[in-house]
């Protein structure tokens, strides 16, 4: 199993979004960045995710999600009227991806960034390295570090 962090702004997909409609899988599209993609490339069935909320009021780590469906081709970018449409994509060679994820757990609170920063053990974490990648890999101790500041059992 291997464990990643996906930022997005909770009015276009919230923790809440997820955890509304559990069980059904919800595509993680529009990822318009070349390293992310690649990111989301390597993302396995099973694979468990941190939702990040970013440019926000409460701006930290949600809760945790579960990979679904690994990369297939992320129908917006064939969609002249979405806002992540890529005109240099090509249905024969496209340039994006999704994945699908499900609910897994809601934070009893956000896990505030500030928090987040303070910690020794994540001074090297992707988070605070990229930080302008919108998915990323973590390390187990990572992951358990922030699942733990969550609320939940290591």
């Amino acid at each position: 199993m291997q464990y990643w962090l996906v930022k997005s702004e909770p009015n276009e997909c919230s923790i809440e979004d997820f955890h509304r409609s559990p069980g059904i899988p919800i595509p993680w599209d529009g990822v318009r960045n070349y390293q992310a993609r690649n990111f989301l490339n390597q993302m396995a069935q099973g694979d468990a995710v941190l939702l990040y909320h970013s440019s926000c009021q409460h701006i930290g780590i949600s809760g945790i999600l579960n990979v679904t469906r690994t990369a297939y081709t992320d129908p917006l970018q064939f969609q002249p009227e979405s806002p992540y449409f890529d005109a240099k994509s090509k249905v024969d060679k496209p340039r994006w991806v999704a994945v699908d994820m499900v609910f897994t757990q809601k934070f009893s609170g956000i896990v505030p960034l500030a928090r987040l920063k303070s910690l020794t053990a994540l001074s090297e974490c992707y988070l605070f390295t990229h930080k302008r990648l919108s998915v990323m890999p973590l390390t187990f101790q990572e992951f358990t570090l922030m699942e733990h500041l969550g609320g939940l059992p290591t």
